[in-house]
């Protein structure tokens, strides 16, 4: 069953730890079938680099597996609540990078100080409030906080992203631990000027709707 989105999603999630977004079996990737609606996420603490897509777990958007042989992640009901309330989304990633997670510490949002930060995000990275994990709160604090944005970070917790795919959403992943990392930089040297929000919008279009093919 979804055999290419699982092989997919196997290369997917090792996307993270190569990207040093994640450390040890911490952090996920999950996507979702458009034509079945099925989910398809990693399995619970199993090592990045001995996946295989048979490990992979597929359930229905009520949370019952429909295949596998692995537990799926504790971040499951979180990935299948913000699947339930965004048509849009196909793709989700859950991790603990480093600098993100530190502002996510202290609570505070990624403030739009760079370019790449309006390209990819419109906007700051928004940091939502405290939930805990295993069960829907944490998927109701990330549509709660995300707006437009593809990335939100969490409390005392790590960061989401979302995508109109799986491709999109580690992309988006990658993309806030790299800002995140300047700008934390920037803070030990200064304080970094906001980009005004009518050229946050302006870089964020052009973005959007004329780069790349």
């Amino acid at each position: 069953m979804l055999e290419k989105l699982k092989e997919e999603l196997v290369e997917l999630n090792r996307e993270l730890p190569k990207n040093n977004l994640v450390a040890w079996t911490s952090g996920n990737v999950s996507a979702r079938d458009v034509d079945s609606g099925l989910m398809v996420i990693k399995p619970s603490g199993v090592p990045f680099d001995k996946l295989r897509a048979e490990d992979m777990v597929v359930l229905n958007m009520s949370g019952k597996v429909v295949e596998g042989h692995c537990k799926p992640s504790s971040d499951t009901w979180s990935h299948l609540y913000i699947y339930q309330h965004r048509a849009d989304v196909n793709g989700i990633v859950h991790t603990h990078s480093r600098y993100a997670t530190a502002f996510a510490a202290v609570g505070k949002s990624i403030p739009c100080v760079l370019t790449a930060i309006a390209d990819e995000f419109g906007g700051p990275i928004p940091c939502g409030g405290f939930a805990l994990i295993g069960d829907e709160a944490i998927g109701k604090v990330v549509l709660e906080s995300i707006g437009r944005s593809p990335a939100v970070l969490l409390k005392n917790h790590g960061v989401f992203t979302i995508g109109k795919d799986a491709i999109s959403a580690v992309k988006a992943a990658v993309m806030t631990e790299d800002v995140a990392a300047t700008v934390w930089m920037a803070l030990q040297i200064g304080k970094p000027d906001e980009i005004p929000a009518e050229q946050v919008e302006s870089l964020h279009q052009r973005y959007t709707g004329v780069y790349g093919q």
